[in-house]
């Protein structure tokens, strides 16, 4: 186990006091900046860095970190930046209802976000943009101060969801030291947090323990872990470590975890997973050219319906629907050729739903990084042009439109690499779990699983064949002006 922690130059960085409250102000006036762009710049999506920055260089650099570190956007969240000044003018005193503590909302915010994202193209529209991120902000103060904890990211945020299903193929975690030290901790510290000393002042400071509810010396991997880092602050021991691991085994424990529970008993968490995967490849296939034939189509079946009910039978189509009937063949076969008797096929959906996870990563990092990818230069050129709008003189300079990206052509051979590698994740993964719940007979209860992850890798690499819509970006005419 390496320890990033330890590591000189970046580990002291990232246990800096001050290291989280730095990225999130650096990220809330970034944040500042697309939403006045948005509102008061010009509302054509490629000249807009709020269109620009959100839709294409946000969800690009968001994907890649989630890939190369971990849930390191949670750590700097802009939103939970004012959540904090918020509190201090309104401290919480309510704690969320029991019954909503899991992620039934959370799904519903996801699902309808991506929803929305195709009906009104937002996309293109800058100024619907700016008041999107305005609402996040709204949503999380309004929250946050009249619920304790980090409600808002745990239960509600549907950003905060989709991180914390991808963090679980990421490369880090925040894990204990040595678990015999914790065994003899009588402080706690670590969730519960502590009083501290300012400097050579006799002044007492609150380091706050894990908001979410994680009690390290039980927490297994990075489900609901926002990297915060408030746990590192917190213990007296300096046992937290910031370790290397596997990408994706801790999607085959089946420990209880703490602020969790056992995944296997956790059909709100599956549901997530699944919609993570299924929700990646309907968003990748709502941007190519066969969407709209099958809109059309959908619409004339439905009488000439608006293209509102088109989109919310496709979305039900493929966000429901399919996964019920996939799921549940799969898992009705899993327990047919594994001569299982016990449970339920509603349980052995649960338990392999989570293997979809791999192949959904691979989908959105192979969407998103097509959109970053073929876009990368243009954040240069827009800021320039944000900075003439808002300012009134080239304070950076003229725009330079030339600069764009790598050709789609380049970028499809990327995109099909990150499929193939979140395929064979999850198909290592349902061998995984087969292992663990039919030893006798691992290999006839995972090919079910298999055939339904090879279709869906076949779908995703035909859906990337096609030709996309190159949305948000200066193509043509745009990226010759200079």
């Amino acid at each position: 186990m390496s320890d990033i922690l330890r590591w000189p130059l970046v580990g002291p960085a990232l246990r800096w006091r001050h290291a989280r409250t730095t990225t999130q102000v650096v990220l809330l006036l970034a944040a500042a900046a697309i939403v006045l762009h948005g509102l008061l710049g010009p509302q054509l999506a490629p000249l807009n860095l709020a269109t620009v920055a959100t839709w294409v260089h946000y969800r690009g650099l968001l994907v890649i970190a989630l890939l190369a570190a971990g849930n390191f956007f949670c750590m700097g969240c802009p939103f939970v930046r004012v959540r904090d000044w918020g509190r201090r003018l309104h401290a919480p005193v309510r704690r969320w209802p029991r019954l909503l503590r899991t992620k039934w909302i959370g799904i519903a915010l996801f699902a309808g976000v991506l929803f929305c994202y195709e009906l009104f193209d937002l996309w293109a529209l800058p100024r619907a943009t700016a008041w999107l991120v305005l609402g996040y902000f709204g949503a999380a103060l309004l929250v946050d101060t009249v619920f304790s904890g980090a409600t808002f990211c745990k239960h509600l945020c549907p950003i905060g969801q989709f991180n914390f299903v991808a963090s679980t193929v990421s490369p880090l975690e925040l894990r204990v030291r040595e678990p015999e030290t914790c065994r003899t901790c009588g402080t706690f510290d670590c969730i519960k947090g502590r009083m501290g000393r300012k400097g050579q002042q006799a002044k007492a400071v609150v380091q706050r323990g894990c908001e979410l509810g994680l009690f390290l010396p039980s927490k297994v991997g990075n489900l609901d872990c926002t990297f915060c880092l408030d746990c590192v602050q917190a213990c007296p021991h300096d046992n937290i470590a910031l370790a290397t691991r596997l990408p994706g085994l801790e999607l085959l424990e089946t420990r209880r975890r703490s602020g969790i529970g056992r995944l296997a008993q956790r059909p709100d968490l599956a549901a997530l997973a699944v919609l993570f995967t299924f929700g990646g490849l309907l968003n990748a296939f709502a941007m190519a050219t066969p969407a709209h034939h099958v809109l059309s189509w959908l619409s004339g079946v439905t009488g000439g319906a608006s293209e509102g009910v088109a989109l919310a039978v496709l979305f039900v189509a493929g966000l429901v629907a399919a996964p019920l009937v996939l799921l549940g063949a799969a898992a009705g076969l899993t327990r047919l050729v594994a001569r299982d008797q016990a449970g339920s096929i509603m349980g052995t959906a649960v338990r392999y739903a989570y293997v979809l996870v791999p192949f959904g990563f691979g989908v959105w990092l192979a969407h998103y990084g097509f959109h970053f990818l073929t876009g990368a230069l243009t954040i240069v050129p827009v800021t320039q042009s944000a900075a003439q709008d808002l300012l009134g003189w080239a304070a950076l300079g003229d725009p330079l439109w030339r600069w764009t990206g790598l050709r789609p052509g380049a970028v499809f051979p990327i995109e099909i690499g990150f499929i193939l590698l979140g395929a064979a994740g999850s198909l290592a993964l349902a061998y995984g779990v087969s292992e663990r719940e039919y030893a006798g007979r691992p290999g006839a209860a995972t090919a079910p699983w298999a055939a339904v992850v090879v279709t869906l890798a076949a779908l995703a690499v035909w859906t990337l064949a096609q030709p996309m819509d190159m949305r948000g970006m200066p193509m043509g005419p745009m990226a010759g002006l200079d």
